[in-house]
């Protein structure tokens, strides 16, 4: 019995991603509320709260889910990425925008929640993806290895550059509907300006 209940409540909240994946993304995240979310999901708006702590924690987990096919993309490119630290920063991210452009707005939401002075506890914001800050760090260490970028450099520093940035472009996106190009274009030259100050 006890097994029947939890597959009820993995299907429960597989539909509630679902629906809040698509709600978000098709009309934004302030727009989208509990009971609309139920009503796509075909489940009680009761269902959601005993699966969720709030519309917060709804966001965060779409997010934490989906991100597993983003790594898995970026595991399988960057093995394979040649040029300098900083060809192979702008990569990253050139793989990341076209990703996220998918959904845009279901991004843009991601943002916007992440800066709410009422964060929910179990919600995580955006900067805080230790795996993608890894991978960056990785490179930039790399890049010092290689003696590309100065062997004094903050690299903690430089990681929060190169994250203010990536999520700064995305105004173009909410703004001038920017697609993943013009976005990647914008980013190259703002990675490059970075770089030009860690050279060795």
């Amino acid at each position: 019995m006890a097994g029947v209940r939890e597959t009820q409540k993995q299907g429960t909240r597989r539909k509630v991603l679902e629906a809040a994946r698509d709600l978000f993304n098709e009309i934004g995240y302030e727009e989208s509320t509990i009971r609309a979310i139920a009503e796509r999901a075909g489940v009680s708006v009761g269902s959601v709260f005993t699966t969720f702590a709030s519309k917060a924690d709804v966001l965060s987990q779409v997010m934490d889910d989906r991100v597993e096919a983003l790594y898995a993309e970026l595991d399988r490119v960057t093995r394979h990425l040649r040029g300098t630290t900083c060809d192979r920063v702008c990569s990253v991210f050139a793989i990341h925008y076209d990703f996220e452009c998918r959904r845009v707005k279901l991004f843009l939401a991601h943002i916007a929640a992440s800066f709410s002075p009422s964060l929910d506890a179990s919600t995580i914001p955006y900067g805080r993806n230790s795996r993608f800050k890894g991978m960056l760090i990785d490179l930039l260490a790399d890049g010092v290895e290689r003696g590309e970028v100065r062997a004094d450099a903050d690299l903690e520093l430089v990681l929060d550059t190169l994250m203010a940035s990536y999520a700064w472009n995305y105004r173009l996106a909410a703004q001038q509907a920017a697609d993943a190009t013009a976005m990647t274009t914008i980013m190259e030259r703002q990675v490059r300006l970075i770089f030009d100050g860690l050279k060795a």
